[in-house]
């Protein structure tokens, strides 16, 4: 699986490919809001740019996807290697700096420390679930858990209290 190196809390986190660097961080526990985006952010929609992250290593710069035209808006006036956590996804191994904009201690030394351990390629690709497992997975949908007047839901029905929240307009 990719690796996700991340320098300033010292800890590598695996990943599948095409997960949301975002995602992968909150799901570990990683910090990658100030102040300001702890206490209002989008909720992964690109439009506070407080997630910031800068890839750090040259030679994996492509390890996330390219560019999204909302970065390419929102950090026009930001170095280069600074991406919206939200916005990108892990491709293959990378190494970032979690707010970038605050100082980082013993900078220096710390991003060498981190660079000089190999990052795994890890594969480029999900895995496939075993045969077993999607028998298991059908039977589970053929039980017949709902009850016999249940019918689905149609584009003129109207929803009301547990209706999904969309988000990101």
């Amino acid at each position: 699986m990719p690796v996700i190196r991340f320098v300033r809390e010292g800890r590598d986190v695996e990943c599948y490919p095409g997960e949301n660097l975002r995602e992968v961080a909150r799901r570990e526990g990683i910090e990658l809001y100030g102040l300001k985006g702890q206490l209002g952010n989008c909720g992964g929609c690109g439009q506070c740019i407080t997630c910031f992250v800068a890839v750090v290593d040259e030679d994996n710069a492509d390890a996330l996807t390219a560019r999204t035209a909302v970065e390419d808006s929102k950090l026009r006036r930001r170095p280069q290697e600074w991406r919206l956590a939200c916005q990108a996804l892990v491709e293959k191994s990378v190494m970032v700096l979690t707010r970038p904009q605050v100082k980082l201690p013993n900078a220096d030394s710390r991003l060498a420390a981190a660079r000089q351990a190999p990052l795994p390629a890890g594969p480029t690709a999900w895995p496939v679930p075993l045969v077993s497992e999607l028998d298991e997975e059908d039977q589970d949908g053929a039980d017949g858990d709902s009850p016999p007047d249940a019918k689905a839901a149609t584009a003129g029905d109207e929803v009301w209290g547990d209706a999904p929240q969309t988000s990101c307009r």
